[in-house]
Order: C-alpha cells, then structure tokens, then sequence
C-alpha cells in the first residue's frame, strides 16, 4: 500500500462519516470500493468529482476502484435530497449518457493498467434487465422491512416536511435496488466498500444491511461532506447552471474561470480536495499566499491543476490566455484563438454595437467607427483627441485617426475589438 487511504481523505477534509474499522479493514489487504454515478445527462458536472476523487485516492493507494453507472437506477431516480420526481429516461439515451461519462472518468481513473487494482467500470443495468419484478420481490425486498426503509431521512423528509408531496413507489424502492446493488458487487466483485455523499448515507448503510442479512457478511460505507461554498451560494453553480466536464458545455475558458474566482477560503478547501497536490506542498502555496494574498496564488494553482486535469494543458493555454485579454497584455493573435463562445463569453457585458457587412466592405473610418456609427464616444472630437493621445486600439493594437476600417480586421469574421485605454472595451458586431 502506499499511503493510508483513510488518513489521506481526512486531512483532506474529505470524510464526513465512516462506519467502524473500515480504516483496519483497508489496512489487511487490496480491497474494492465502488462509488455510484446516474448517468442522467451525457456529461458529469464538478458536483460529481468529489466522489471520483475519493475513487482516484482509492486507486493511489493501491486499492481498486469500481465506477458504477447507474443504468437501472437512473431509470428510477434517487430521492436522496429531491423534493419531486426525477425525469426517467429510455434506454437509449441512458446508453448515450454512459459511454460520454466513461470518457470522462478515463481522465482520473486507470481502467488500461496491467496492474491487480486497475479500475473497472460497471452498469447496474446488466444485472437489474432480466431481473423480474417478482423475483426481486421475492429474493431481495424480503430481506429489508418496510419499518427499516422509512427510517431513512431520505424517505421522512419526502413524507413529512414541509410542502411535502409524498413519493411514489419507484423512489420508495430506490434503496432497495441500490442495496441489492452493493450486494451484487459484494458476491461477485469482493467488493467490500460503498463511497458516497453524505446524502447516500441511507442508501448505503441499506446495502451493507442487506449484505450482512443475506450473507453474513461485513461491508462498510464511507461517504464525503457536500461542498458548500462560504458565502452561502451552491458549489458548481453559476447563473448560467451547472459547471460541467464537457467543454461543449462549458468551455475551458469558463471552467477555469469558475475556479480562479473561488474565495480565499474557499480555494485553501479545494485544492486539498480537487489535487493531489501534498499536505507539505498545500501548506507552502498556503503560506505564500497569506504573505501576499492579492497575487491570489492559491486560485491560480488550484484552477491551473483542474483545468489540466479535467481538459488538458493547451486549454489551459487558451483559458489563460482568454482571461489576460480582459486583465492583462494580449495581441491579436490571442483574440483569434478563442472560440466564438469564448469569445462573447470573454466580452460579456461591453458595450456593442452593429456594422452590417457592406458598410464594412466600403471601409469605415475609425473616427465614424467610435462615434458616429456606433455612439462609444460622444463626438468626433473626443474621438480625435484619444486617437491624438495614442490610446485608441484595433483588435489590440494602437491606431492612428488615418485608419480604415475594413472586412481584413475581422476576428472570426464577425467581430472588430476596439479599446480606449486599459480597460475599456467595445465590440463592433458584424452582420
């Protein structure tokens, strides 16, 4: 083994609860632990990592890691910390959101290695399609009593808090099914360990009781605390929704962004849990950035890392690149790496104005182009007296009031960036 996978996740803050002598039981030999994903959208989003982190840990310390994608379960829909019914999806697009997510999860797992601890990717529809309903009545619902399941708070806060709409009998059966889940993998995998949030915890504890009712056997769950952020706004949330893995969901540039922003606070949490960065080297970046907290170190390396990780290091690149136009110096070039979302992202919120294609192709001259054409400055003559002043730019280049406008100052073929000073910008968009 090459480090205590308890200890490892503690000082990480990455445990909320773990039942007793799972830390000695890991100690003994290689163990198996599985963590299970719905794969109710064709991409994870940064709410899933925690857990994929603890599988990655899991693997490092010489363990093997089970993904299991819920193909039966997410037709089910988990009432864990829902109020309402989730949608249900055919099989289809649950196949379609299955290979998607296995693509992301090759970029922390080892699912190729020739070692015993490889990882492995399971689909609890493999064992649950030909399951029928009363033999699933019959062979696993009699082990759990009715008493038992509507003890989970899962269950108690759905009947009885506030606004409360009650639960179907699907969810209801929920834990029943990801019981028999562990179970399964518990006969036919050796698998010894559910991880989870700490919202699974009903879930799994259903399963190490079913294992121990129908085996006589000892399993343990261990799950991580729900990330919350200091201010009180959701992790992995912006206006615009979830921050996912897919980057044509979310775009590197914004991904990285989401991280660079975090809080002081904030960011010393995360980059404990979403590295593998050491405590001796989590403890330097710490200190250094407390000496000189606005060059906000610890946001940049924790962003730097996760955008690697999650993309790869030439859209780490392009992030960085994207964030310095607005910050700090860029060039032309820069502009034209970005994509069209990017870069509406990037200027997000400037000041635009219109310019069809044909007024473009007669040229326009770059005093009409900043005021009369566009209204970004008040009169010719404050256009005259920046340009004089030499703080007038194209595309991030400084101009002269002789310049013309024209179709070869386009950046990707619809946008033409004009800048006053440092840090104001316009956007002429082209039609």
């Amino acid at each position: 083994m090459t480090k205590n996978f308890i200890e490892e996740l503690t000082w990480r803050g990455m445990i909320h609860d773990s039942m007793p002598g799972v830390e000695e039981h890991l100690l003994e030999k290689m163990r198996s632990a599985y963590v299970g994903i719905d794969p109710t959208a064709d991409s994870l989003h940064i709410g899933h990592l925690v857990g994929v982190m603890m599988l990655r840990h899991f693997q490092k310390a010489g363990h093997q890691p089970i993904a299991l994608l819920g193909g039966a379960t997410g037709m089910i829909g988990d009432p864990s910390m829902k109020s309402q019914e989730r949608n249900l999806l055919n099989e289809e697009e649950l196949q379609h959101n299955q290979n998607a997510i296995k693509a992301q999860l090759s970029r922390f797992l080892d699912f190729d290695s020739n070692e015993e601890n490889k990882a492995v990717l399971v689909n609890n529809y493999d064992w649950m399609k030909d399951f029928s309903f009363l033999e699933f009545i019959r062979d696993v619902g009699k082990h759990i009593t009715v008493n038992y399941m509507m003890s989970k708070d899962s269950v108690k806060k759905r009947l009885t808090g506030e606004n409360a709409e009650g639960m179907s009998f699907t969810e209801f059966s929920y834990q029943l099914v990801q019981g028999y889940d562990f179970l399964h993998l518990y006969k036919n995998n050796e698998v010894t360990i559910q991880m989870g949030g700490s919202d699974q915890w009903g879930n799994i504890t259903t399963g190490t009781e079913m294992i121990r009712r129908v085996e006589s056997g000892k399993a343990f769950a261990v799950t991580c605390p729900l990330i919350t952020k200091a201010d009180g706004t959701k992790f992995g949330k912006t206006e615009g929704g979830n921050i996912w893995l897919d980057a044509e969901r979310t775009s590197p540039y914004e991904f990285y962004q989401y991280w660079l922003n975090t809080s002081d606070e904030d960011a010393e949490k995360f980059i404990k849990i979403f590295t593998f960065l050491s405590k001796e080297e989590i403890d330097t970046l710490v200190a250094e950035h407390n000496e000189a907290p606005h060059q906000r170190q610890l946001q940049k390396k924790l962003a730097e890392i996760i955008t690697i990780t999650v993309h790869s290091e030439a859209d780490l690149k392009t992030a960085i690149a994207a964030s310095n136009i607005l910050f700090g110096k860029s060039t032309e070039e820069d502009l034209k790496s970005l994509s069209v979302k990017d870069f509406l992202k990037v200027f997000e919120g400037i000041p635009q104005a219109p310019l069809t294609r044909a007024e473009l192709k007669e040229g326009v001259g770059i005093i009409d182009a900043l005021s009369a054409k566009t209204g970004f400055l008040d009169s010719n003559g404050q256009a005259r007296r920046e340009l004089k002043a030499n703080a007038i730019s194209v595309n991030k280049s400084k101009v002269k009031e002789d310049l013309t406008l024209s179709e070869e100052h386009l950046i990707s073929d619809q946008f033409i960036l004009l800048g006053k000073g440092k840090k104001t910008n316009y956007l002429i968009i082209v039609s």
